[in-house]
């Protein structure tokens, strides 16, 4: 969200960007949940998932990701399930181990009950993944219940999110999509025959260098902003523009940069060129935050057009 605007407006937003990368080319377009987060908007993806779905017409669509520690897997199950019934083929379960929350706020989505213990969380999967493929083992205590809506020749992808060690080597072990050790563990399963790895990256494309460390100024503070309990929204360029770092700031802002991919499209090219190959995929997400809407849309035309996708037929 955009200092001075609202929740409402990040959310049609976020349904116009989905309609507009898909006719640049895209393949998918996932969403979040963030909790008590003045920054985020979106607090339920499932909800955004069937809406973006409904207003799109191939792109696939998912929540990066689902914060399972709050929910009940069979819930979860079926509401991505009644997701892919409704738009089959389409639909992925991206699901993270985090509370995208503080803990008092994690407290409130649990209450009356109190937070799962992490440790419940491979079993958590485990059962996602079979009651969305109806393979719920014959000892499971649950074993009598299955997962509505039926559809027997379609099912959500299972995304495994985080960037733990611990969440990478279950996703190899369990045969998940992941990222980074996914490649020395993988294990083949019903799921995945091959590993499947995709790198979440920060990325702000502009038809210059310059206009792209202008329009990446006002994420760079809200990043900062964020990170010290200041979240008011993203800023405007030119408040960025006038805000006076602390050296120790300034310090925090270029070690984020490290992890983000700005410039003109040859040069963001080139960036994602080398995340590729860093991680041996060319699955890449990318997540562009700025201040102004129209800014974000032309930073994703720049990369479909420099990265060569083709637009596809939406007649």
């Amino acid at each position: 969200m955009r200092e001075g605007s609202s929740a409402g407006v990040a959310l049609r937003e976020t349904i116009q960007l989905a309609q507009a990368t898909e006719a640049m080319g895209y393949e998918r377009y996932w969403v979040a949940e963030h909790h008590n987060l003045p920054n985020f908007a979106g607090t339920a993806p499932e909800v955004l998932v069937g809406q973006i779905a409904a207003n799109t017409r191939r792109i696939r669509v998912g929540s990066g990701g689902v914060m399972l520690s709050h929910y009940s897997s069979l819930k979860v199950a079926e509401t991505f399930r009644m997701l892919d019934a409704f738009y089959p083929g389409r639909i992925d379960l991206g699901i993270g181990r985090a509370p995208g929350s503080d803990q008092i706020t994690a407290a409130a989505l649990a209450y009356p009950s109190t937070p799962k213990d992490i440790r419940h969380f491979p079993q958590q999967v485990r059962d996602v993944v079979n009651y969305l493929n109806d393979s719920q083992p014959d000892d499971h205590p649950f074993n009598a219940v299955a997962a509505s809506p039926d559809e027997p020749d379609t099912a959500p992808q299972v995304w495994l999110l985080g960037s733990r060690y611990e969440s990478a080597f279950m996703a190899a072990k369990m045969g998940l999509p992941f990222a980074y050790a996914h490649f020395s563990n993988f294990e083949a399963s019903e799921h995945l025959e091959q590993p499947l790895v995709n790198v979440g990256v920060q990325v702000l494309c502009a038809d210059t260098e310059e206009e792209a460390r202008r329009i990446g100024s006002s994420r760079n503070l809200g990043r900062l902003r964020s990170v010290t309990g200041q979240a008011k929204g993203i800023p405007s360029p030119e408040l960025a523009a006038s805000y006076k770092y602390l050296a120790n700031e300034w310090q925090f802002i270029q070690q984020y940069l490290r992890n983000c991919v700005d410039g003109d499209p040859e040069e963001v090219k080139a960036g994602l060129e080398r995340v590729s190959e860093q991680y041996q995929t060319a699955d890449l997400s990318v997540v562009t935050i700025c201040y102004h809407y129209a800014d974000r849309v032309r930073s994703y035309e720049l990369v479909a057009q420099a990265c060569g996708l083709e637009p596809p037929d939406l007649g």
